[in-house]
This record gives C-alpha cells, structure tokens and sequence, in this order.
C-alpha cells in the first residue's frame, strides 16, 4: 500500500529537542535547562496579560500595530519594518523559507543554534556548517565557507549553546564579506544580556544595508516563553517578503498586551541583567576553581554558561548526577557537544546549590 511520503530534506531533519522540565523519574525540580528568566516575569506584564482575558472571543490584531509601534520605540526604529513572530524561531523560518530553496545553501557557525539546519532544511535548502574558534564564531571561516549558493547566513549574537560574542567590528567585517544577494540574520536573543557598550551595530547595519535581518525574542530576559513572541527588523523588501508566508493572528490579544507592558518595564529588564551579571560571574568563578578536575566555562555573555568536561567526569556523568541532586541542565550530545553542559544562570539559591552539587560530584570522582 502506498502512503504519501515527505519530501527527503524533512526525512533529513532532527527534530529539535527542548531542555527539559523533570527528571527521569518525573520530578520536578530546578529547571537550568532552557535559559529562562529565573526572576520570573515583571509584574506589569503579567497585569497585562490577565487584562487579555477580556477578549478571548475575538482573533488578536493581525499587523500587531501596538506592539510593533512599542519595540520601534524602544530601540528607535520604523515600526513598518518589525515583523512580528511565534518567538524568534517563527522569524528564523521565515527568514529561510522567503530567501533559500531547492538548491541554496543556508550557512551557519559550527555549535550555533539548533534551529538554523532545521530552518534550512524545513525549505529544501542545504545547511553548512562553518569551523568555530575554540567554540566561538570565526568570522574567517564563515567567509571562507560562501559559496554562490549561499542565500542566508545566520549568526547568533551571544550565541546559543556556546554564549560567546564577537564585538561591533568583526560583525561588520563579515557582513562586508558576504555577498550582496546573501540575507544576513543577526540572531539577538540574548542582546539584552548585553552591557550597552557591546553592542554590536546590527541595528544600525539594518537600518541602512539592504541585507541584513535582526531578530529578538521577548522568552528570556522578558520573562514571557511561555507565550512564545519574537520579533525582527529589517530592509522594507526583506520584510514584505516574510510577511507573505507569516502565520496569520500568530500572536495572541495577551500575549501582545504582556510583551507591550514588558518592553517598557526597563527596571525589571535592568534588575534581571544585573542578576544574571553577578551570579553568572559567580558561577565562572566557581568553575575555574575545579579547573583541575578539567571542569572549564566557556566565557559567555549571555544567560548561561557552556562548561567542558575535559577530565576523568563526563558530561553524561554530571548531567544524571546533578538530576539526582534536583537539577536539570542541559546535556548536548545532539548538537556535537556530548562533552559539555549547558547551564542557566538561576536564583541565588539554585545558582549556590548547583555549585555545590557539581563540586560534590567532581570530588566523589577523585
């Protein structure tokens, strides 16, 4: 009997795998695995949201006017050219499914976001991996890996799963050695995380250059994942284009409302940075301290860290060791990475107790 059959680039595609939320025996406990906001959401948002409730039997705004209007005048841009997503990831997709197919290469650095071959793939488009640099972008072997098939090349900016940065500069480097038909995505989820003085101009590239795509998500520092709300900015052309094949009414009358008080909530935006600042140094510091049992943090600016294990512990080891000390972080064997863990910065006292839990587990090893 014959059935129909999926094309076989989705054959091709591994499914993404979320961090998860309890142990293998079903408990919840603290969950380090998805990079959310320990402090949880500010306040104004969620008076926001509940405001929401009011209008359930209506579709939300289509064009999300309000919204857009709200994040251009965060961050001083033409509301005509934000485009609303179901989380950056939607935004991501649409990026390839609008400039990459059959035929195209979809380029990307090594250890970047699990998303971007899926994306690429999602559309039939081939997705190539460029070498890192000691799990950071090399802007060099990006460049080097374009080819005249190239249509799209992302770039996370922290990057995810690694945290790492590359400065204004060398941004603007690659950007000047892509061609000019390659749509640039400059992936910020993590941009908030950021002192002001690191930021890396992709706006100001956006704003001018007729290539370049910035995207943002309001799931971290926000404090809003669970209602899944991204959004970019880009060339009027780019945008239109995304917006042909967007989902309609994608994000909700709530959500909206949340993500709009969210946004001009700068003193929980501010709060949480200093938060994650302070025990995500912290935390480094207690890392470097178990340098000779070969535990090493990969340095970060984002909400988490990236930790190697280079001795006699193993990633696996530490990561059911520390599910059964109540930890869930998250283990990447999926991503090339078996020999390292991903870790969200949480409160104090998970921060504190997951220190002391891996030191535990590093000791009894030695």
């Amino acid at each position: 009997m014959t059935a129909p059959q999926p094309k076989p680039w989705i054959d091709a595609i591994a499914p993404y795998v979320p961090g998860r939320s309890t142990t293998d025996d079903g408990r919840k406990v603290a969950k380090l695995s998805s990079n959310e906001n320990p402090l949880g959401t500010g306040d104004a948002a969620r008076a926001a949201f509940a405001a929401g409730a009011t209008s359930l039997d209506r579709y939300p705004d289509a064009g999300a006017a309000a919204l857009r209007g709200a994040i251009a005048a965060r961050y001083g841009l033409d509301p005509a050219r934000v485009i609303h997503g179901t989380g950056s990831d939607e935004v991501l997709h649409l990026a390839a499914g609008a400039f990459a197919g059959v035929g195209d290469e979809v380029l990307f650095v090594r250890y970047g976001f699990s998303v971007y071959p899926i994306a690429a793939r999602r559309v039939g488009a081939t997705p190539v991996e460029a070498e890192d640099r000691d799990y950071a972008t090399d802007v060099d072997a990006l460049l080097a890996a374009v080819t005249e098939r190239t249509r799209v090349v992302f770039l996370a900016n922290p990057n995810n799963p690694t945290g790492t940065f590359i400065p204004r500069a060398e941004l603007l480097r690659l950007h000047a050695g892509l061609p000019a038909d390659c749509l640039f995505v400059v992936d910020q989820a993590y941009a908030e995380y950021l002192d002001p003085a690191d930021d890396d101009g992709a706006f100001e590239l956006a704003q001018s250059a007729s290539n370049v795509l910035v995207t943002r998500t309001f799931s971290k520092i926000f404090g809003l994942a669970a209602e899944r709300i991204g959004w970019g900015y880009g060339p009027a052309h780019v945008i239109e284009a995304m917006h042909k094949i967007r989902a309609p009414f994608n994000v909700t009358t709530a959500g909206q409302l949340a993500a709009i008080a969210a946004i001009e909530d700068q003193a929980f935006v501010d709060h949480s940075r200093e938060h994650n600042a302070r025990w995500r140094a912290w935390l480094e510091s207690e890392i470097a301290s178990l340098g000779n049992a070969g535990l090493r943090s990969v340095p970060s600016k984002a909400n988490f860290l990236l930790i190697l294990f280079e001795g006699a512990v193993t990633a696996e080891h530490a990561y059911k060791a520390l599910m059964d000390h109540g930890y869930i972080v998250r283990w990447l064997p999926g991503q090339g990475l078996p020999q390292a863990l991903r870790i969200t910065i949480g409160t104090e006292a998970e921060t504190r107790g997951l220190a002391a839990a891996l030191r535990e587990i590093v000791g009894s090893a030695g």
